[in-house]
Parts: structure tokens; sequence; C-alpha cells
């Protein structure tokens, strides 16, 4: 048995990366550390009852079940068309613009992120549907691909979402309260992209060909036969925010409304549907083996003393805590580019969170701060998971050209951080007038 818990949790931290690297699930690396880190401190005997005790607590997590709800909301809502009639409405609305079809994308990520939660699922989902039609209409293949690369990253800002979920359990947080606090950030994200895209297209007109204008009866048509996403929206966001619901109510409703308008609309075959309960049980299990993981881990790492002991260097170097921030910002960035954002937020949140609170930083906007800054590392170069998923879904474009398009996305989240950072007020003001903070 080791003396200096330090060193141990210093070794252990090294260990979980070795493992990592060597291709070991985030969620079982965190947990073997953990074990054998605390099995070092306090000894094997109470070390290995982690492996009885919290499994068992995170299955019997009623908070950890709206994960699994809000996955299968989003699943049936994609098997059931509601991704694509999303694109059909911003289509019929903007494709007439410069750029218009860029426009309906990044509007189309952000409706289907506020049903499906998940980042890589919106840019996989809008693959199939929006870059057939940019292409074939004379897009720019970069610009096209960019743009469904960054608009899928608002998959995680856009509530609810999933990872705004496990931030509010790990953190003990409210989750209303950071579904509130994302509201303005998220049309933030949009508003910017749209900025963004109007620069790029302005600077090269040929990237982006004007389209056909919709006639209003078709507009009115199209509006009309999208009505099942509106309902969906609305019964889990107002349910939610009008209190009418819990969370955990508003996701299991939410799933049951989608699974009613499959069955209603006949869009819901069974196939479609072990389809959905597939992914939503694979996605689930890896979610659930890293918090369990997670919380092996962050068991081991209070005993080590190493994220107090981080929290007391980075405070006695008397940095700024706005340089702090900014440091942080790059190792995040770096984070996201190679980690999955779930993965990358569970690996940081035992030691960034102490820290952040130690400097008298809000909870709820770091933690919404915390995902913008991962999400953009979703598609910053040399990795960005958003961007291999795209590549992997259309082989015949070149990993250069899709991080050639996602530039000017990049400088406009960029520009969304600072400001993000610089005035937290625009995520809390909502929360704080309604009562949540």
């Amino acid at each position: 048995m080791m003396t200096d818990p330090f060193t141990t949790g210093l070794l252990g931290l090294l260990a979980m990366f070795a493992l990592i690297l060597l291709q070991v699930p985030v969620g079982i690396a965190m947990g073997i550390v953990g074990v054998v880190g605390c099995g070092l401190i306090i000894g094997f005997g109470p070390s290995l009852t982690l492996l009885a005790t919290e499994p068992s607590s995170s299955m019997a997590s009623e908070s950890l079940a709206v994960v699994a709800m809000f996955l299968l909301m989003g699943n049936l809502a994609h098997v059931g068309g509601l991704s694509r009639e999303l694109y059909r409405v911003a289509h019929v609305y903007l494709g007439h613009k410069r750029g218009g079809l860029i426009f309906a994308t990044i509007g189309a990520c952000a409706g289907f992120g506020a049903i499906c939660g998940s980042s890589v699922a919106t840019a996989a989902t809008m693959a199939r549907i929006s870059l057939p039609e940019m292409l074939e209409r004379g897009y720019a293949k970069s610009l096209a691909a960019g743009s469904i690369a960054a608009g899928g990253t608002l998959g995680m800002i856009v509530p609810p979402s999933v990872v705004m979920i496990l931030y509010a359990i790990l953190t003990e947080n409210s989750i209303i309260a950071l579904f509130l606090a994302a509201i303005v950030p998220g049309i933030l994200a949009v508003l910017v992209y749209f900025v963004a895209v109007y620069f790029a297209v302005r600077a090269n007109p040929d990237a982006a060909p004007v389209g056909p204008k919709a006639s209003w009866a078709e507009r009115r048509k199209v509006t009309g036969q999208s009505w099942a996403v509106v309902l969906l929206a609305v019964v889990v966001s107002g349910g939610i925010y009008t209190g009418i619901f819990t969370v955990s109510e508003a996701a299991s409703v939410g799933a049951t409304v989608a699974l009613l308008l499959g069955l209603f609309r006949r869009r819901l075959t069974v196939k479609k549907f072990l389809s959905a309960l597939g992914d939503t049980a694979a996605n689930t299990g890896m979610i659930f083996v890293m918090i369990i993981g997670a919380s092996v881990f962050s068991y081991f790492a209070t005993l080590s003393g190493l994220p107090m002991a981080t929290v007391d260097w980075i405070q006695g170097l008397g940095l700024p805590p706005l340089l702090v921030l900014c440091m942080l910002m790059l190792f995040y960035l770096v984070l996201g580019a190679i980690f999955d954002t779930i993965a990358a937020m569970v690996l940081t949140l035992p030691f960034v969170y102490p820290l952040i609170i130690g400097m008298g930083y809000d909870p709820v906007w770091w933690g919404v701060v915390n995902i913008v800054v991962i999400e953009l590392g979703m598609i910053t170069p040399p990795i960005g998971i958003n961007v291999f998923v795209l590549h992997g879904m259309a082989r015949d474009l070149p990993l250069s050209t899709i991080f050639r398009g996602v530039v000017p996305f990049l400088i406009a989240d960029v520009v969304r951080l600072v400001i993000l950072i610089l005035f937290p007020p625009l995520s809390l003001w909502l929360p704080g007038v309604l009562g949540w903070l």
C-alpha cells in the first residue's frame, strides 16, 4: 500500500491516458485506474466494493434514465422522418437566397439537435439529407460539407442536450437551469453561423448558387406537413419550461409521442423500431459505462488529493482568472479534437470543476462554456470527430476539403466563445429571471 496518495493519483492519471491511447474504452480505463488506485491508497478490499456499489447506484439513478429516454426519442424521431421534414421547412423558406441551402442546413441542425441532443447523430443525419441536395445544386463541396460538420455541433448546445444532462448530474446542478442557460447561447450559435455563411458566400458567390424561390402555396403545404416536428418540440420543451413535466417525465413523454407519431403516420416499421431500440441501447450502455468509470475514478482522485492540489497550484501562480480560462480553452480545444464530447467532459470534471468554483465562477455558466468549447474541438483539425463522421459517410470528400469548409465556422465559434466568456449574463439571465439560480 503506497503512503503518498498524491503520487499515486499522478501515476493513476498517467496510467489512464496510457490505457486510452492503447484503445481501451474511456469508461473502462477510468474504472480500472480508479479501482487499482483506491486499492493502493486504502486497500484492495474496500476498493473492490466500488465495483458493486457504483454500477448499482448508477443503474438505479432516476436522473440517468433521462439520458436513455432522450436518446430513444431522438432515434424514434429520426426513423420517423422528422429530421427530413425539418430540412424541407428550412429549405422552402431559405433555399432561394444565396447560400440558402446552407442556412437551411444549419437551421435544420438546430431543430434536430433540440430533438436528438447528439452532435454526431445530428451531423450524420444531415449528411444523409442535405449533402446530396447541396452538391446536386452546384454548391462547393468544401462549404457544403463544412456547414454540416459545424451545424452538427449545435446538437449539444441546443436544449435538451444529453451532455448537459450528464454535466448537471455529475456536478449536482439543476438540469432545467442548464437548459435555460443554453437557450440564448444556442440562438447566438445559429446567428454567428448565419453571419459566417453570409460573408463566405459573398467572398465566393460561385460556392453557393441561388436557387428557385418557393411559392407561398408550397411553403404553406410543407409547413402543414411538418406539424409533427412542431408538436414534439412543443410537448417536450413546453412541458419542461412551463413546469407541467419534470425533465424525467418530459423525456418519457417525448419518447412516447415520437413513437405514436411514427405509428400514426405509418412511417415506423418493425425493422426501424428495432433499429432505434438497438441504437438507443448501444449509446445508453456506452454512456453508463463512462458514468460508472468516472464515478470510480472521481472517488480515487478525491482520495489522492490530486484535484485540490491542482487547484492550489494554479491559484498559487497568481494568474488572473481570465488568463486561467484562456489556458483551459486551449486545453479543451485539443481534448475536444481527440475525444468524444462526453468523454472529454467526464475525464476533466474532477479537476476542472473545483478550479472553476474556486475562482468564483458560476457552475451553470461554466457548464455552457465547457460544452461550447468541447464542441468546437469536434471540428478542429487534425482530428475533429464530426469531420471524420462526415468523411465516413461521403468517402469521395477528402478530409482536407471538409476541414477547409469548416474554417468560417471555426472563426464564428471562436467569436461566440469570446462573447460567452466576456458576458456571462447571456447564459445566466434567463435562468435567473425564471428563478432557477
